[in-house]
């Protein structure tokens, strides 16, 4: 998770519930008489004891507050009335609730009654063959964007087996330094590569990413190789199917290198081997939680990587590594057999070194998967020679005036406007977004309900406050009519969000800016963020609070590092987003910079 995000992580006020029970006298001892309709309270006591004490220090986290008339009366009859609605989980019938089980409601990004923005045709146009040479260095050739290494691979100019290697040894080499990989898959990754080599010799090219070694963040599942989800009580797992992403990928023909590390399941940048570091500056992590895909695809470790978001776990890797982040729209792309943080908003999507790329791997994962009921089939309608002059790009003012925009932000927006987009000025209502994080907070501690409460979550290696662990414990407290409430607010700031993106073609955002992140996540709208510029910092930045057990490296020479704005698209509209991109790319003229020392 970004560093604007562990704000609301430690400054949202969550609301709590309390689930203690008090004594009360046993009702239901005798039988209703024939046709008495079942009632709240005429069932048999259940659970632990409470009085109107523990109402009273409950209401403080409830922020509610009853008289001492009405603490009596709730503590009177609780174990008639509530506590057995906890029998799912404390007994006599207990059920356990198996990890691939989603919940019976779901989020639709798109709003009935309002215009579909999805495309009405499917259309794929690449980029113009450039007819670039072979370079003769190798880490030329590395740090290359996935639109000419698939052209180099496609005429055969280098073998995939070739490739492959050249990644495998760069992995070897640099992942000490930045603690990016779990598991090396180097003779899954052989085996894929000659197998690419011998159908393209054939004849049977299968696309883009055919022969291109790839990484996968470590919490899709690979068939027979650990599944890790960064975290120490995972870290033995070996699936035995591939998930839906990886099996897309495996049948476009790439060649899946490595499992790249990921914050302890997916957040920030901290997982049980270390600390993924930034290529830009290893004096710091490299944000997270699609922290590995970030540093191997800055660091050119691999031909592209697999990332995912929930709440900015791919935008933020990728705008401190200085790469490109395709976070789909919610929906396009099946989560089957990926981990499950939170049913209505994670998200899996491209992590690659150009915006053209990340459209070439979309294309790959794009449809619906009958193991992901949130899944949908939506067209992708994508040019990348196609015009960008008088589409609209909006912007909030006082967004771009204020941290954490910066120079390049604003310089971006100029940008654009030179492009000949057309500018609008848009604005979203002061309303309390934070308060949506309860989704967040109560569908993860749910999803590692059974981790939780056996104290699994002990183990992790961050224990702080800011840290799931924590976050987990607390939530178990959340009060369900908060959740319902956050669940209608979400639909409000979705019709907000609707009546905004149909004045503009894209929305340029600061990419941390803690409003888009939460808005446009919880709204589903997809989103791509694009380095296209520098900033110089004199403090190395973390995703975690303020600790001074952990002070943050300062520097006495400011260092420079990769910025870049994020683009919100319209729903399943990946196309408009990606053309806008590389016009802004090829504008800024920065994209193919790297890293020192890599």
């Amino acid at each position: 998770m970004s560093s604007s995000r562990r704000q609301f992580l430690t400054h949202t006020v969550i609301g709590l519930a309390s689930t203690a029970v008090s004594a009360a006298p046993d009702a239901g001892t005798s039988a209703p008489p024939a046709g008495a309709p079942p009632t709240f309270g005429a069932g048999p006591t259940v659970g632990p004891e409470v009085s109107p004490t523990t109402f009273a220090e409950a209401e403080k986290l409830m922020q509610v507050q009853l008289t001492p008339a009405e603490r009596t009366q709730a503590a009177g009859n609780w174990r008639v009335s509530l506590a057995p609605l906890h029998e799912r989980r404390t007994g006599p019938r207990k059920l356990e609730l198996e990890p691939t089980l989603s919940p019976a409601s779901q989020w639709n990004p798109s709003l009935p009654g309002l215009k579909p923005t999805a495309p009405a045709k499917e259309r794929f146009v690449r980029s113009r063959d450039a007819k670039v040479p072979l370079p003769a260095k190798e880490e030329d050739i590395a740090f290359a964007p996935l639109t000419q290494l698939s052209r180099w691979v496609q005429s055969r100019a280098i073998t995939s087996e070739r490739l492959t290697q050249l990644y495998l040894a760069r992995l070897k080499r640099h992942d000490p330094k930045l603690q990016c990989v779990i598991t090396l898959t180097e003779d899954l990754a052989l085996q894929q590569a000659r197998q690419a080599d011998k159908d393209i010799a054939a004849g049977r090219y299968k696309g883009p990413l055919h022969g291109i070694p790839w990484g996968a963040k470590d919490l899709v599942d690979t068939a027979g190789i650990r599944t890790t989800y960064g975290a120490e009580p995972f870290r033995d797992r070996v699936p035995t199917t591939d998930a839906a992403a990886v099996e897309r990928l495996h049948r476009a023909g790439a060649v899946l290198v490595a499992k790249l590390s990921l914050g302890a399941l997916a957040l920030n940048d901290i997982w049980f081997g270390g600390e993924t570091k930034n290529p830009w500056l290893p004096e710091e992590g490299s944000s997270g939680s699609s922290a590995g895909p970030g540093a191997a695809t800055a660091a050119g470790l691999v031909g592209f990587s697999l990332g995912s978001e929930t709440g900015g776990s791919i935008v933020s890797p990728s705008m401190r590594c200085g790469i490109t982040g395709l976070r789909p729209t919610y929906g396009r792309v099946p989560r089957t057999g990926a981990m499950t943080l939170c049913w209505s908003l994670d998200k899996l999507g491209p992590m690659t070194r150009g915006v053209e790329d990340s459209l070439l791997v979309l294309a790959a994962l794009n449809g619906a998967d009958a193991g992901d009921v949130a899944s949908v089939s939506a067209k992708l309608d994508f040019d990348a020679n196609a015009p960008v002059k008088g589409l609209r790009v909006g912007y909030v003012p006082a967004w771009m005036k204020e941290n954490p925009a910066t120079d390049v932000d604003r310089a971006a927006l100029e940008t654009l406007k030179g492009l000949g987009l057309t500018p609008v000025e848009v604005q979203f209502p002061d309303w309390p977004y934070s308060s949506l994080n309860v989704i967040l907070f109560a569908e993860a501690a749910a999803a590692f309900e059974e981790l939780t409460l056996t104290h699994g979550v002990d183990a992790l290696k961050m224990q702080t406050p800011d840290a799931w662990p924590n976050l987990f414990r607390q939530s178990r407290f959340l009060s369900a009519v908060d959740f319902v409430q956050a669940d209608r607010l979400r639909r409000k700031v979705a019709q907000e969000m609707a009546r905004i993106m149909s004045q503009v073609d894209v929305l340029l955002v600061p990419s941390l800016r803690d409003e888009a992140l939460t808005i446009t996540n919880h709204t589903g709208h997809p989103s791509l963020t694009l380095r296209t510029g520098f900033v110089e910092v004199s403090k190395a930045r973390s995703d975690w609070a303020p600790d001074p057990k952990r002070p943050m490296p300062t520097f006495a020479t400011p260092r420079r590092v990769p910025h870049g704005v994020t683009l919100i698209g319209q729903l399943f509209d990946e196309g408009t987003l990606g053309r806008v991109g590389i016009a802004l790319e090829r504008a800024s003229g920065v994209a193919a910079e790297r890293p020192p020392g890599f």
